[in-house]
């Protein structure tokens, strides 16, 4: 099953710039091969389901070894069953609507 989430990955305990945890995640993600778009607070990824909650866990896995004693994470999660869409199509869709070339 492919899945779509939203993932805002918060370390405490590590100071007020987070940057450096947030590119961290991002090089896992990457690595995991899996599409994803980082926005202004967190990151869209999609994949089958098991390649990105195993991502979601390298995450809390790497944050945890540069020092982070606690991270909070928040998560949307989104699958369909009647037909495949990706992330972009769901944006589309809006766009086309909105009269917008996106």
């Amino acid at each position: 099953m492919n899945v779509i989430i939203d993932i805002c990955v918060v370390p405490i305990g590590v100071g007020v710039s987070v940057s450096a945890h947030v590119a961290a995640c991002q090089d896992v993600i990457r690595e995991a091969g899996l599409e994803h778009r980082m926005h202004a607070y967190g990151t869209n990824v999609e994949g089958p389901w098991d390649d990105v909650m195993a991502a979601v866990k390298r995450c809390h896995e790497v944050v945890h070894d540069m020092g982070a004693p606690r991270i909070t994470t928040t998560m949307k999660i989104s699958t369909r069953t009647d037909r495949v869409q990706h992330m972009d199509d769901k944006v589309t869709s809006v766009a086309e609507r909105l009269g917008d070339k996106a």
